[in-house]
């Protein structure tokens, strides 16, 4: 697959890897409300994200994000520290409309921070990106790098302004992008939504799936030849009442895809997809030349009335949602301007009511004004979801008086039922002398080493003492209380398990001869220097 090349790619392509794990630590005078599971998080998003790997490793639902556009007039800075001498050049300088490696300092900061977020994401997840013209087809390929051309959703045109971009020179621009794709589009399951009354009308058909309407299979119009597409040419064999079948039966009488005039055509769908397919086709007779043709049921609703089947899978964003809502929103408020461009909670609300899941968690690392969380719990006080909330954002003005100040009156005006967590990025695990960082608690190191070992997430109910967990035929325990005095010794062998498991154990010495490890199935792990680094 051809792929996008830039300034830099070489030394960032790998450069999530190389990025110290960092520890969260929770600012209670900051938060709102008692331990709730929504998080925003003040520090580099890129920092965050590898600090949130133990914790949400393959559990995010759903992501949005909110990047630089990189106009040239935004103002931002690449601060990430690769180990590149054309990179560190980079390091603190305004990014500037006039800069010949804008775009290239914009591609190394978004791929390695592409790179953990596709890692986040739960297979069936989905990403959404706002984006405009700047950027937009450098985005999306280095996405077809990282998640995968098949993994292609769509590009939604969303308004950013429905009068049109007074100052551009040529064509007033009224729209921006929403990119968006999956982690594995073969377990992708999407919500569609109601449709009007109007809409419904064009659904004259009934049966115990729901209303529908006929789409012609045939493809009359098709140029393709037998050679070029051979799945596509076949016989479909119906009888007098309408009974479709694949295979030649008596009473059936063969229909062949031509073209009105007689030419040979093709069906619209393969073979395959027939086969899978056959309870959604009808076949009719044509009184005025006497012939069969075949056509699909274009289903509107399930028998319970609710949403679009999800067999077609069809999504769309509502035309009258544009750009200029977001700003009302916010000055609403805070009673003035607070933020330049924020996003609508009507937009997000959409995309986030797409993937249909009420306990999903979403993730939003370009915070800005609060959006996502906004959304999240406007979502779940009109359905009576729990989905939670991460946020994250580098700014600690924004950060603490926009994007947490800004879910607080969002809570307070509309009786939202949750709170969030406030969170800094902490020491990293591991200080400059490579040891374990003093403040890193028992729970925090178990969780990153089971992570790393595993690269599952922990079920913290299920520590007990030094047990933190196991996988398939593996138990896994840690010896971390007090300095200098984690020890793996013959007194400790009580508290292990009475299982032929495997049984790796982390501490800081290990006085037990290797006959006694053998026997007893042990694998001792020296802290620090046998840690994982992720």
């Amino acid at each position: 697959m051809p792929s996008l090349n830039w300034i830099g790619k070489e030394a960032v392509v790998n450069h999530d890897k190389e990025v110290p794990f960092k520890l969260l630590k929770k600012v209670k005078t900051a938060s709102h409300g008692d331990s709730s599971q929504n998080l925003i998080i003040h520090g580099d998003n890129l920092e965050a994200l590898k600090a949130l790997m133990p914790y949400y490793y393959g559990k995010i639902k759903c992501i949005y994000i909110d990047p630089p556009y990189n106009t040239g007039n935004e103002g931002w800075v690449y601060n990430d520290r690769v180990n590149s001498p054309k990179i560190k050049q980079w390091l603190k300088k305004t990014v500037k409309l006039d800069d010949l490696t804008r775009h290239d300092k914009w591609l190394c900061m978004m791929y390695p921070r592409l790179k953990l977020l596709r890692d986040l994401l739960s297979e069936d997840g989905v990403i959404f990106i706002s984006i405009d013209d700047n950027e937009h087809c450098n985005l999306r390929l280095i996405l077809d790098e990282i998640f995968g051309e098949k993994n292609f959703l769509a590009n939604i045109s969303i308004q950013s302004n429905p009068r049109g971009r007074q100052s551009e020179p040529f064509f007033a621009t009224v729209h921006e992008f929403l990119l968006s794709f999956s982690k594995n589009i073969d377990l992708l399951s999407l919500k569609g939504k109601d449709l009007s009354v109007e809409q419904i009308k064009e659904y004259k058909y009934k049966d115990e799936l729901g209303a529908y309407r006929l789409l012609g299979l045939r493809q009359r119009g098709a140029e393709s030849l037998r050679e070029d597409r051979p799945n596509m040419f076949f016989p479909i064999y119906v009888n007098v009442k309408g009974q479709i079948s694949l295979i030649q039966k008596k009473g059936f009488v063969e229909v062949l895809p031509k073209k009105s005039n007689g030419e040979e055509g093709r069906w619209m769908w393969s073979l395959d997809k027939v086969n899978r397919s056959l309870d959604l086709l009808v076949a009719r007779l044509i009184s005025k030349r006497n012939e069969w043709d075949i056509f699909v049921k274009d289903y509107l609703f399930r028998s319970e009335g609710k949403g679009r089947i999800v067999k077609s899978k069809t999504i769309w964003i509502d035309k009258n949602i544009n750009y200029q809502i977001g700003k009302q929103e916010l000055g609403n408020l805070f009673g003035k301007k607070i933020f330049d461009y924020p996003k609508p909670v009507s937009l997000l609300s959409e995309v986030f009511g797409i993937v249909g899941n009420k306990e999903a968690v979403y993730l939003d690392s370009f915070a800005g004004s609060g959006t996502t969380g906004h959304a999240v719990l406007d979502l779940n006080k009109k359905d009576g979801g729990s989905r939670k909330f991460i946020m994250v954002e580098m700014e600690d003005a924004v950060a603490k008086d926009i994007t947490a100040d800004r879910v607080k009156r969002a809570i307070k005006k509309y009786d939202f039922k949750d709170g969030f967590e406030y969170c800094e990025l902490d020491k990293p695990l591991f200080n400059e002398h490579g040891q374990v960082e003093e403040t890193c608690d028992f729970r925090q190191f178990a969780t990153y080493i089971y992570f790393t070992e595993t690269q599952t997430n922990i079920d913290l109910k299920k520590i007990k003492a030094n047990y933190i967990g196991e996988l398939g035929t593996t138990e896994y325990y840690l010896i971390y209380k007090e300095k200098n005095k984690n020890d793996l010794d013959k007194t400790f062998l009580k508290n292990i398990q009475k299982t032929d498991n495997k049984k790796i154990i982390y501490a800081d010495r290990c006085l037990i001869d290797d006959d006694t490890l053998i026997k007893h199935n042990i694998v001792f792990k020296q802290i620090p220097y046998e840690v994982k680094v992720y």
